[in-house]
């Protein structure tokens, strides 16, 4: 287990092991997802990987199926230069989103995180609103969020100050750090937070600068950056996919493409404790069906009309509530129809042995 401990294997999944699968089949954890292939490692190179048969078939949903940060259980072949993967081991955390457009599924963007670093510009890119969007993703998920203030070179001190300030008011709690990528600002800050055995990622739009972070805590020009586009700030997706990277000092670092769109699938879980002063307020209303509407006695409503409690605040707080119930439950309807549809498929299957 020596060398799965130095690609995050803790006493955490030993518990959770199929006793069955890992009797004989290696644990191995995936490296990259391109596709119907992987990149898997055992803790010493990695190793070119595909879906057996009956995994692939018998998933349901993009859930079943392995992720970068992912354990499975593989079977290696020829000397090791390539593996079948029989199954997955249950995960710690997994970090997933509505897929983009109108399609209700989930993507999946990486497993068996630790800390998630949200990378946000300090130029046009900065926005609470959707800073919001992914600190809901990530406390879904039961990860330990942490607030990337990039570009800082460009704003004075005092506008950092100014925006710290308003990040505070809808992330109490958790930290946020200025950095920049051209003076190496707080660079080093990071590198010594980074803790050998455990996952972190980086999260953010496109153009943000997460890709020249992950140069600066390597040390070297190893992943491609573009700049972003002068009439817009807006970034050009330079990660296009994602993969777990060992860093010198042991920690395993993830780094994943732009998300312009985050489309919420989120349980109460992650919007109680992203949006926490809401759901306390929520629980002072002098009803219990309160829709926080128009009702006397509404304690989120008097918090709004008392100035403690920002109306975009908790707009948005209502937007990503609805969004969520209704993607949901659009997942649930889909889920259903899936497996009536892979029912038919059997029947009709073992209609064709019969005759």
């Amino acid at each position: 287990m020596d060398k799965l401990a130095t690609i995050g294997f803790n006493d955490w999944f030993r518990p959770h092991l199929d006793n069955e699968k890992a009797a004989i089949h290696d644990l191995a954890r995936v490296v990259t997802v391109h596709k119907d292939s992987y990149t898997v490692t055992k803790g010493d190179g990695e190793v070119f990987a595909e879906l057996a048969g009956n995994l692939f078939y018998t998933a349901s949903s993009p859930l079943d199926l392995p992720t970068t940060g992912d354990w499975v259980y593989a079977a290696f072949y020829d000397d090791d230069s390539h593996a079948i993967i029989h199954g997955l081991v249950p995960r710690k955390t997994l970090l997933k989103r509505k897929t983009a457009g109108k399609t209700v599924d989930f993507q999946l963007i990486a497993a068996n995180i630790d800390v998630a670093f949200i990378v946000q510009g300090v130029d046009d890119n900065l926005n609470l609103r959707r800073l919001e969007r992914y600190l809901v993703m990530v406390n879904e998920s039961d990860i330990t969020p942490v607030i990337i203030l990039s570009k800082c070179d460009l704003v004075t001190a005092e506008e950092i100050a100014e925006i710290k300030i308003n990040i505070s008011i809808i992330a109490q709690q958790i930290d946020v750090l200025a950095i920049s990528n051209i003076s190496g600002d707080n660079i080093d800050t990071i590198k010594n937070s980074l803790i050998a055995g455990q996952t972190y990622c980086l999260l953010g739009s496109s153009g943000v600068g997460k890709t020249t972070l992950l140069n600066s805590i390597i040390g070297e020009e190893q992943f491609n950056t573009q700049a972003v586009r002068e009439k817009d700030s807006k970034g050009r997706h330079t990660t296009t996919s994602r993969e777990l990277i060992r860093l010198e000092n042991g920690a395993l670092l993830i780094d994943t493409p732009g998300m312009r769109e985050l489309g919420s699938m989120a349980g109460d879980s992650g919007l109680d404790e992203t949006f926490s002063e809401i759901s306390a307020l929520a629980q002072q209303c002098k009803f219990a069906d309160c829709t926080h509407k128009s009702e006397k006695g509404c304690a989120i409503l008097a918090a709004i009309g008392a100035g403690k409690l920002e109306v975009q605040r908790y707009d948005n707080y209502i937007k990503m509530k609805k969004e969520s119930d209704f993607n949901q439950m659009s997942y649930v309807e889909k889920r259903k129809k899936d497996k009536d549809f892979s029912k038919m498929v059997k029947s009709v299957m073992k209609s064709k042995k019969r005759f």
